[in-house]
């Protein structure tokens, strides 16, 4: 919406960052990022796909030359060609244990296919380099990560961030040395798991909220008793890191008609953040959650970067807390006490939660801080007799369940697309150009061959989480594919290591029929 009297250019996105956007179109127009107000629309889920600039700038260009509101719509196959994809990622393992099992060293070379532009391709990479080990103790490590630029689509940001890739070859890795130490998958985990006062790959050390053993222990009896089943391990920053900022900030404004807005910076994609922060203003203030508004939108009191790394429920919950208990404060006076909220119209409480300890990568630092903090999970895929998925038992822990309804949700919406990144999602190209833009061509795993998704919640408090938080948005697929290849191999006795595993009775149901006739 064009600038006017009523105030500066209004862009309406459905974007992951809105103070992101608001400076980009800013620059693209060269003007103030204060000219321009960006505000969230209802999403619809992104993944880490609408963290690029796409059609934001064009749109809002076009308003500001013919000083009309202008919309863009893209179609499902100009999404399909132009959002970015998941890198394709080569990675070469050595690595080695002792007679127990106990693992000694790692040494891995890893590429990745970024395509024709950078977007978050570098950050990728290093993700995937700081993420090789898994939630692993390894004493020595040798770990170097590039990305390259191919005349293949774009990729960047998707759900998991080039930790799933890294959990594929590790897991295998770690199924690799059971079978040669001669115990089961497992024994082995357990065996090589992060503890508390051990050091991730990075050379983080991990606090007393590394969970991982509890994840791990609460799915023994069900891969243990299993025919055909498989286990995978995972784990995956919550938060940017790497020296970067990681801040939420929330804003509470008392309305005349005795309304509560909450206006933050971070986007509501499904993941439930919105419904989150009503509960954490309720708890804190007792006010019922249906005179609550939640709106994101660039005002700079909220700044809040990219929705991302899984770090929203974890920062914006402190940050929502903080201002619920100013509120709160005014709410038990014994002035606000008998007037009520309406008392209080007109007033602004704000919240600001800013994790800034984390260390740039190369710092020369005995004690590298690579992430605010990290989730956990293990998970076991378990086969019928025929070899199709039947049943996955997904635990992990979320440091503390805000929402326990919400957070089983982004679980099984995880394993789901684990699942199907393991098995049939593909993005076939010849020559740099998509062989089908078609969305039935994907390889999308089908609901009806979704199987039974178990979700155990483990509860081991964050120390840097608002209420013992930690992300839960990516880690739901980290260790999936990984489980699902042992699963198969306990069922048929070969060893994959490329992804999808299309050849799977398992996968069968969801490979496209454009693709069977092209390999027949």
């Amino acid at each position: 919406v064009p600038a006017g009297p009523a105030g500066p250019l209004k862009v309406f996105t459905q974007g992951q960052g809105v103070h992101d956007d608001q400076a980009q179109v800013a620059s693209v127009l060269g003007i103030e990022p204060g000219s321009v107000e960006v505000e969230l629309v209802s999403n619809g889920g992104a993944f880490g796909g609408k963290e690029d600039l796409s059609i934001q700038a064009q749109t809002a260009l076009a308003a500001f030359l013919t000083g009309r509101a202008v919309r863009t719509i893209l179609t499902r196959e100009q999404s399909v060609r132009m959002h970015p994809k998941r890198h394709p990622i080569t990675l070469s393992y050595e690595a080695g244990t002792d007679d127990s099992g106990r693992l000694k060293a790692i040494r891995a070379r890893i590429i990745g296919d970024t395509g024709a532009y950078a977007s978050v391709g570098m950050k990728m990479l290093e993700r995937a380099a700081g993420h090789s080990c898994g939630p692993y103790r390894v004493p020595a490590v040798d770990i170097e990560a590039k990305t390259v630029y191919t005349n293949n689509p774009p990729c960047g940001a998707m759900r998991g961030f080039g930790a799933n890739q890294a959990s594929f070859a590790i897991e295998g890795i770690m199924d690799l040395l059971a079978e040669r130490v001669g115990i089961d998958g497992y024994d082995i985990r357990e065996r090589n798991i992060l503890a508390p006062g051990d050091r991730f790959a990075t050379g983080q050390v991990m606090t007393g909220s590394c969970g991982i053993r509890e994840t791990l222990e609460a799915v023994r009896e069900d891969y243990k008793t299993a025919r055909y089943a498989g286990i995978g391990c995972g784990i995956k920053n919550t938060g940017i890191g790497n020296g970067m900022d990681d801040s939420g900030r929330v804003l509470l404004r008392v309305g005349s008609d005795g309304r509560l807005e909450i206006l933050t910076g971070y986007t509501e994609m499904g993941q439930g953040l919105f419904t989150v922060l009503r509960q954490v203003v309720h708890h804190e203030t007792g006010l019922p959650v249906d005179v609550m508004d939640v709106r994101t939108a660039s005002d700079p009191r909220v700044v809040c970067g990219m929705t991302t790394a899984s770090r929203a429920t974890a920062l914006l919950t402190e940050a929502g807390r903080i201002a619920a208990q100013k509120l709160a404060a005014d709410l038990s006076s014994a002035e606000g006490g008998r007037r009520g909220v309406t008392h209080l119209s007109g007033r602004e409480y704000h919240g600001e939660y800013v994790c800034d300890f984390t260390t740039k990568p190369g710092a020369d630092v005995a004690e590298p801080v690579t992430h605010m903090t990290f989730s956990y999970a293990t998970q076991v895929v378990i086969l019928d007799d025929d070899g199709r998925l039947d049943r996955v038992v997904a635990a992990h822990d979320v440091g503390r369940a805000i929402n326990p309804v919400l957070c089983a949700g982004q679980i099984e919406g995880g394993v789901h697309m684990g699942l199907g990144y393991a098995l049939s999602e593909d993005f076939p190209c010849t020559d740099g150009v998509p062989d089908s833009l078609l969305l039935r061509d994907l390889g999308i795993l089908k609901a009806k061959d979704t199987p039974e998704i178990e979700v155990v919640l483990v509860e081991v408090p964050d120390e840097v989480g608002g209420y013992g938080s930690k992300g839960v948005g990516e880690i739901g697929l980290v260790p999936t594919a990984g489980a699902v290849a042992g699963a198969l191999h306990a069922f048929d006795g070969r060893r994959r290591f490329r992804l999808p595993m299309t050849d799977a009775p398992a996968a069968r149901p969801s490979v496209p029929k454009s693709r069977k006739e092209a390999k027949a």
